[in-house]
């Protein structure tokens, strides 16, 4: 997908558009209405991703500014303003979907995917699961199987592994995980990665007897069936 997203939070709007563009769609980032709007009316998106309270142009008048120039283009609102007015009001804008802050990239992602969907893309398929050898992730329920045994991850650890199962027979970098699973853009020098990474190994090799969760030596670590 070609993605517009309109974030005024450097934070927040770096995340985001890190994680999408990791997913493997293209994101263009805006951090005022302004700007995001006549972009927005400039450029050809597929879906976009519009935060309520911005600099210049708040969120919802980009909207309705767009509406009434007739881009028709799926916008999903962003907010931390989360009481039953506020969405209806969203909608009201013309707004296709609303999400409150905090939220779950998985949910974000499989919004857009719908709406992208929805907008005429049949073969956009919404992924629900991901798979790497016997070890299944079922993003919707957001529960982990290996063979016929539930693995109990803590918030984490899902969110590592699914970067890592998204990533399967590729080498993983510390830098990788600590941008992309824990939001920093530089390195802490400290040894988290290296507990998570163990606990995580725990759960998902101990009890098996093949391991897919493999340290590459001075690279950082693969997930998948380990070479012989």
């Amino acid at each position: 997908m070609n993605i517009l997203l309109i974030e005024d939070d450097p934070s927040v709007g770096d995340y985001i558009a890190a994680e999408l563009t990791a997913a493997g769609h293209c994101c263009d980032h805006e951090k005022d209405g302004e700007t995001g709007y006549q972009v927005a009316l400039a450029g050809a998106y597929d879906v976009l991703v519009i935060d309520r309270m911005l600099p210049s142009r708040e969120g919802l008048e980009v909207i309705k500014g767009l509406r009434r120039q007739g881009v028709n283009t799926p916008a999903l609102v962003l907010s931390a303003l989360g009481a039953v007015d506020d969405r209806v009001r969203g909608l009201h804008s013309g707004a296709d979907d609303y999400l409150v802050k905090p939220f779950s990239m998985q949910e974000l992602m499989a919004r857009l995917e719908v709406l992208y969907k929805r907008a005429g893309n049949p073969d956009a398929a919404t992924p629900t699961r991901l798979q790497v050898a016997d070890l299944t992730m079922d993003l919707l329920k957001q529960k982990v199987r290996r063979q016929e045994q539930t693995l109990n991850l803590q918030p984490r650890e899902y969110r590592l592994l699914e970067y890592m199962m998204r990533n399967a027979g590729q080498v993983v970098t510390r830098a990788m995980l600590l941008e992309h699973v824990w939001g920093y853009h530089f390195d802490p020098q400290t040894n988290v990665i290296d507990v998570h990474i163990s606990r995580l190994r725990q759960k998902i090799d101990r009890e098996f007897d093949t391991p897919l969760l493999a340290t590459v030596r001075g690279a950082g670590y693969r997930l998948g069936p380990q070479e012989q």
